[in-house]
């Protein structure tokens, strides 16, 4: 007596394979949805407490950054509490209703520097990590793509820029460029492309092994179409998560260099490093000048790793298996 088999929990139809189990028809899923790669790792993202708080405290400091000119009550460069400062006392955090943070050695609000400091560091982050995204990509391209002699020719000349530790690098370059916000972006730029040329060189030489590289040389596509179509597109994803991280690196980098006086400008500008360095000899009588843009710094720099080590691993195909 033949019977029809009831349909599986979920609404997936159950076809039966002769007399042996019933086999389930494709049902809805990552595969059968046609779930893209970078899909997926936002829905991983989302689910994670990490990527979470680490997108609010890097959107807050966005945020912050850009809206400076409305949110501080006062200029970066102003100085409306010079009056209130004596050789022995700075006022300090709830002292003076119209200053909430207090006053710094010039005369400044606190709390409008800090803010304006974080524009400052958004701005040197951001251009830095894209000049050295875009020189790294390009040499990366060149060895990863061309190969030979090219390849051995611009990787020994990242071996040489490697074997500088990364801040002693940006040091020497924003020394010899001379001081200013420029030589801190240029400096930090350049000593962030090896890592970039490095990482994507890897990348391109692991997918050139790829079935559909392989398909598309033996449909005899050009080497420029293969790797501008196929090969640079796939394997572009690490390099952008460790754009993410370098934009953390770049935000220390940017006080690094301006607490040792490489930053350039008026001592009163609003940058945290600058801040830093000027706090140092007030620690007796004003620790929290050192200790406000420190938190800052700090904060900051957490929230684009917290987001690019998330991103990592929402990428990483281990990850995505279980």
């Amino acid at each position: 007596m033949s019977m029809t088999l009831p349909p599986a929990p979920g609404g997936s139809d159950l076809t039966p394979a002769g007399d042996g189990p019933a086999v389930p028809t494709p049902a809805d899923g990552p595969a059968a949805k046609g779930t893209s790669v970078w899909r997926d790792a936002f829905t991983r993202l989302r689910r994670n407490p990490a990527a979470v708080a680490g997108a609010v405290i890097v959107l807050l400091f966005i945020v912050v950054a850009v809206l400076a000119p409305f949110l501080a009550p006062y200029g970066g460069d102003d100085l409306p509490g010079r009056t209130e400062i004596t050789p022995t006392h700075i006022p300090g955090p709830g002292e003076l209703p119209e200053y909430p943070l207090g006053l710094d050695r010039f005369g400044g609000d606190v709390l409008s520097k800090l803010i304006w400091g974080a524009q400052a560091s958004l701005t040197i982050g951001v251009v830095s990590t894209a000049m050295g995204l875009v020189g790294g990509m390009v040499l990366g391209l060149l060895a990863g793509g061309i190969g030979g002699w090219v390849d051995n020719v611009i990787m020994r000349f990242v071996d040489i820029l490697l074997s500088v530790p990364n801040l002693l690098l940006a040091v020497s370059i924003a020394a010899l460029l001379g001081q200013g916000t420029y030589a801190v972006m240029i400096a930090i730029g350049v000593s962030a492309v090896p890592i970039f040329a490095r990482l994507l060189r890897s990348s391109m030489l692991q997918q050139k092994g790829a079935d559909y590289i392989l398909a598309a040389q033996t449909l005899g596509l050009s080497r420029r179409t293969i790797t501008m179509s196929h090969l640079l597109p796939n394997s572009v994803g690490p390099v952008i998560v460790q754009a993410t991280l370098t934009l953390a690196t770049a935000v220390i980098d940017a006080a690094a260099l301006s607490f040792l006086g490489l930053g350039g400008g008026l001592p009163q500008t609003a940058e945290w490093g600058r801040m830093l360095t000027y706090a140092q000899a007030e620690l007796g009588i004003a620790p929290q000048l050192a200790f406000l843009p420190g938190i800052c710094i700090a904060i900051t720099a957490l929230g684009f790793t917290l987001l690019g080590e998330s991103l990592r691993e929402a990428l990483d195909p281990k990850s995505r298996q279980r």
